[in-house]
């Protein structure tokens, strides 16, 4: 039986899935966590995956994963379903940490190296969901994660905060974000899936 040839799509995950580019620098070694279809209208594009997501292969499969569900108004089922929904990280592989704790910044070899090919091959995206800052600061400039989140963006682009624990503060301190952000966040999303 024959398969069928690989689309470009598909061999670029493949090229991307097998990327050994920061390997040296990895200290858990490299495992490229991503996830793009020709059919999701919908892209997500956070930081890096964590030490859960390392060992899942499962892009927020923890407990950021948890409040990006909630404040997108959808389940597990949803949100994992290929069909509608990617993600690109900034960073296709856990960094490490800081030594403060906090997670190392996304190595920028991967968006550098990988994220314009993506896109190019992506014509469907109807909106991209920009979640932190790394994402932020390379998709839109120089303005502050508040400043992003506040103005909304515009086009493709819904810039939120990046999904963390420690994002409780800043949503009480900006509840125009529940307000106002939110409830655009949850009808685009239901529109889209």
């Amino acid at each position: 039986m024959a398969h069928e040839p690989l689309t470009p799509l598909d061999q670029l995950a493949t090229a991307a899935r097998g990327c050994t580019l920061c390997a040296a620098v990895l200290p858990l070694g490299p495992r490229p966590v991503f996830r793009v279809s020709p059919t999701a209208r919908l892209l997500i594009i956070g930081q890096a995956p964590g030490t859960k997501v390392h060992i899942s292969g499962q892009p927020f499969d923890d407990a950021s994963g948890d409040r990006l569900r909630g404040w997108m108004g959808i389940g597990r089922d949803i949100f994992y379903d290929s069909s509608k929904i990617g993600f690109l990280p900034m960073g296709f592989c856990y960094p490490g940490r800081l030594p403060n704790g906090g997670d190392a910044p996304p190595r920028p070899e991967c968006a550098l190296s990988w994220h314009g090919k993506f896109l190019a091959l992506l014509p469907q995206l109807e909106l991209i969901l920009l979640a932190g800052g790394y994402a932020q600061k390379r998709y839109l400039g120089k303005a502050s994660m508040t400043e992003n989140v506040r103005a909304g963006a515009g086009g493709k682009f819904l810039p939120l905060p990046h999904p963390s624990w420690r994002t409780s503060g800043w949503e009480k301190q900006n509840p125009w974000f529940g307000n106002e952000i939110l409830p655009r966040l949850k009808s685009e999303v239901a529109r889209l899936t």
